[in-house]
């Protein structure tokens, strides 16, 4: 007889509540659960197929040992013995940054590995660490640092009251709310339109931006000049920092900083007229509650760090920062943004090749294949990936595999024998997802409303599985000898508690726990309470924060930090132009993904792969006219450091001169074993990017506006 389990979905951000029927070990069906407070029963087609991961027949149970071209299954001591010997040996004759580690996006979907990971930073004692928030995000972490004082202090659009909204390079109706964990908010963002309006500026006519009051297609990679503009015309008509006032500085700075910047300058650059951008300003003004977000096409691009500082500073002076509707921060059970005023996050070191600036602990990923195949002191030798592709989403892509084969000694931790785990001598898979509990300790601090849910595991592992936290233990034990003293005793901490009992203790001093009032032990979010809440409680709606958020020396929003007015100058003095011309046959590139997928997770589910190809290159009939394709003809596309063939997709949804290609796709790798994703195997499309195109400020890769030429295979 079936029965029912509840819980949240970690394939995405967007938390949706699960309802799943299952019998004798095995998922019969997965639907939305309607008594979820946050996702109210909404389910996207990935979270319907969770059981394939758990099902999946390619799925790795045991560690394997490499032996010549193929692999083994070994015991798990063995794994670890071997593992510790050849880094040790590695580290001696080295030093500890011969051995570098790369985490993935699936890290912060797991609740063991996002906690006990830090464990393996201390015991490495590495300046070699690498994710993929350099290839992502990390342009909102530093303007978040540099404004607000803590990396992970991020405001979240308040959607929920907004009454009117712009988004830029950001595509919720696919990606569910991207830092914006929103789940349903296709429905949120109709109710926008009800109330108000809102508008999308993309280079692409995305399936958000269909749904949206206005689209705006942008030239890819002047967002910033846009900003520019739209922030001075804001400050000429007279700003409204409202009660931010007394808690920021830098206003005068900023008015100086964009007097340049004219919307008829902005129009010539953009593809935005300057009528456009004085309205858009306007509307912002007028409304009490709007907001103005962006998302993934501005973070990769070459003014990436500038653009998540300008839309932050407008949404302080318009007085949406910290207000209703506008730019809120939320309150989750637990904080995980709790940093000491003044502590330096920036420039601490620099990577040896390219001298990148680290940030929060990690060098940009873009230049990770330089730390391997340039030689010299310092040269990375042995590396440890954990749940990651880099081969598949780092820019070029080709050098990195070659980078990856020529390593010493490389060690992956992952459920699947994929394209970068290929290259390893040691794969150690952990339970995974329904064999896990699950707390979302990111997502709920990214959520545009608070609530507080802890899932427990449906299944139990298979016997002689381990779970990520314990092999990120047996690691960071074995590996700790080269750790500080301080470093080691926060390991053993670490070694006596489970994800579960950190949980526990974190809620009971967060916001809502009983610790958090002192001599009321009986009040607060009791752990009793939130495990028998199979649905989740609702904590209620964002709320003011600010001042108390700031972790700045002087408790102030700094409006116009240093490093972004530098970076704004630099901009004058190259003197910014039209984007580069285009020959005949060239086009810039843009991404796109899939609600079906993410990244390169979910490729191996029959179910979620079936239908059209998805890898596909999108053009404008007018260009696909232009080069003589039809629909359906395989074209070569090829750029400064490689060249790949994939079919067309004539689509008006672009503007001209724009060409959009899926990432997570290139499936056709030797010895990798994924049944599914080898038979849609797609093209890689960071076999095209280059790796050095970064933005200065924060060193994050700059995939967005890079110059393609194509033409017919």
């Amino acid at each position: 007889m079936s029965a029912l389990h509840y819980r949240t979905c970690n394939l995405c951000e967007a938390m949706c509540g699960l309802e799943i029927e299952h019998e004798a070990g095995k998922v019969v069906q997965v639907r939305g659960d309607g008594k979820d407070p946050f996702s109210k029963g909404y389910l996207c087609p990935k979270g319907a197929r969770i059981g394939d991961i758990y099902s999946d027949p390619n799925r790795l149970r045991r560690p394997l040992r490499r032996r010549g071209s193929d692999f083994e299954e070994i015991t798990w001591d063995s794994a670890f013995e071997h593992i510790q010997d050849r880094l040790e040996d590695i580290r001696a004759r080295h030093g500890n940054d011969a051995v570098a580690m790369y985490y993935g996006n699936p890290s912060v979907h797991n609740l063991g590995t996002l906690m006990w990971v830090r464990g393996m930073r201390l015991a490495l004692a590495t300046k070699n660490l690498y994710t993929a928030t350099s290839v992502d995000q990390l342009p909102h972490h530093v303007a978040a640092y540099y404004m607000f004082g803590d990396p992970l202090r991020l405001p979240v659009p308040d959607i929920n009251r907004c009454d009117f909204l712009i988004l830029m390079g950001a595509n919720p109706w696919v990606s569910n709310g991207s830092l914006m964990s929103a789940a349903g908010v296709q429905d949120r963002l109709q109710a926008i339109g009800e109330r108000g309006s809102w508008v999308v500026i993309d280079p692409r006519r995305t399936e958000t931006a269909k749904h949206a009051s206005e689209h705006l297609a942008i030239i890819p990679g002047t967002d910033a000049y846009f900003l520019l503009a739209l922030l001075r015309t804001i400050l000429a008509s007279g700003a409204r920092l409202a009660r931010l006032a007394d808690h920021s500085k830098g206003l005068a700075e900023l008015r100086q900083l964009t007097e340049p910047w004219t919307p008829a300058r902005a129009a010539a650059l953009t593809g935005i007229d300057a009528a456009t951008i004085e309205r858009l300003a306007t509307t912002l003004l007028q409304n009490r509650r709007a907001a103005i977000f962006g998302r993934m096409g501005l973070s990769t691009h070459p003014q990436g760090g500038l653009c998540q500082w300008l839309l932050l500073a407008i949404n302080a002076i318009t007085g949406h920062l910290d207000s209703e509707g506008g730019m809120m921060f939320p309150s989750p059970a637990i904080e995980i943004a709790r940093d000491r005023p003044g502590k330096r996050r920036h420039n601490r070191w620099q990577s040896r090749v390219r001298g990148y600036a680290e940030f929060n602990g990690e060098l940009p990923v873009a230049t990770l294949a330089d730390e391997i195949l340039t030689p010299g002191r310092g040269q990375v030798r042995a590396l440890i990936s954990s749940c990651g592709n880099p081969a598949l989403s780092t820019p070029d892509a080709g050098r990195l595999q070659k980078a990856l084969a020529s390593l010493d000694f490389m060690v992956s931790i992952d459920i699947y024998l994929n394209e970068t785990s290929r290259h390893a001598d040691i794969i150690l898979p952990p339970a995974t997802g329904l064999e896990v509990d699950h707390y979302d300790l990111a997502f709920h601090s990214l959520a545009i409303s608070n609530h507080v849910k802890y899932s427990s595991a449906l299944f139990a592992p298979q016997e002689g599985q381990l779970f990520d936290y314990q092999i990120y233990g047996q690691l960071a034990r074995r590996l700790s000898k080269r750790a500080s003293l301080k470093h080691r005793a926060e390991l053993a901490l670490l070694a006596r508690t489970t994800p579960k009992r950190l949980v526990q203790l974190g809620l009971a001093a967060g916001a809502y726990g009983k610790l958090a009032r002192p001599g009321r032990l009986r009040a607060g979010l009791s752990w009793q309470r939130v495990v028998d809440s199979i649905h989740g409680i609702d904590l209620g709606p964002l709320r003011p924060r600010l001042p108390d958020v700031l972790v700045t020396r002087d408790k102030k929003v700094d409006l116009a930090p240093q490093i972004f007015v530098a970076a704004v100058a630099a901009l004058d003095d190259h003197g910014p132009s039209l984007p580069p011309l285009l020959g005949p046959g060239e086009f810039r590139l843009i991404g796109r993904r899939d609600l079906r997928s993410n990244n390169s997770w979910m490729h191996n589910s029959s179910k979620l792969m079936a239908g059209k190809e998805r890898c596909t290159i999108q053009l404008h009939p007018l260009d696909a006219d232009a080069l003589g394709a039809r629909e359906g003809q395989v074209l070569r596309v090829r750029s400064k450091v490689g060249a790949i063939t994939l079919p067309l997709e004539r689509s008006e949804d672009l503007a001209r001169g724009v060409a959009c290609i899926p990432h997570g796709f290139g499936h056709d790798q030797a010895g990798c074993d994924l049944d599914v994703a080898r038979a849609h195997p797609g093209a890689n499309v960071n076999e095209l990017t280059d790796a050095m195109a970064v933005d200065p400020v924060t060193g994050n890769a700059a995939f967005s506006g890079q110059v393609i030429s194509i033409e017919l295979a």
